[in-house]
């Protein structure tokens, strides 16, 4: 029983991390409706503006243009994912590095859905640019996510998947 407990409280403060990024993401987010007008841009470097954008889409306005189904689309995809990811999260929950990728993209995406529900699109305000080079207006939501997917993947180049089946010969 003591290590079901272990594991409860472990899987609890995984997803309390999870909490923590959404939260992080809406203050941010906050912050820059309370500030900035829809379309305006602050400078703060030569590569850099603060920027108030909504996306009704997905990453790089990904269907932004169609008539609002989109909004419930992502969502439910979202709920979903954050659903996989929790089922991934308490397997592995013993574990750092995959337990650590499955928090930030969860929160991220529970950030991105808040904003759905609240605004019918995400806020984007973050923009990066070189020249007359421009990346897309992001969130912490998508940074979280981003570097989420980013450690799944390290974590999976780090370490094979073993078959449990297989027999170990030597």
């Amino acid at each position: 029983m003591p290590d079901e407990r272990l594991l409860s409280a472990r899987m609890a403060g995984w997803l309390g991390l999870a909490l923590l990024v959404a939260v992080l993401d809406q203050l941010t987010k906050q912050l820059v409706l309370g500030r900035l007008e829809y379309g305006e841009a602050v400078p703060v470097t030569p590569f850099f503006d603060l920027v108030l954008v909504y996306n009704p889409g997905a990453a790089f306005s990904f269907l932004a243009g169609q008539p609002g189904w989109q909004r419930w689309f992502f969502t439910g995809l979202a709920a979903l994912i954050c659903a996989w990811l929790t089922a991934l999260l308490r397997r592995h929950q013993r574990e750092r590095l995959l337990p650590t990728a499955f928090v930030l993209i969860i929160g991220g995406a529970l950030g991105n859905v808040v904003d759905r529900l609240m605004h019918g699109a995400v806020v984007d305000f973050l923009h990066f640019y070189i020249g007359r080079f421009s990346w897309p207006a992001f969130n912490l939501a998508d940074s979280a996510i981003t570097a989420g997917v980013a450690l799944m993947l390290w974590a999976s180049f780090r370490s094979p998947a073993r078959d449990p089946n297989q027999e170990n010969h030597a």
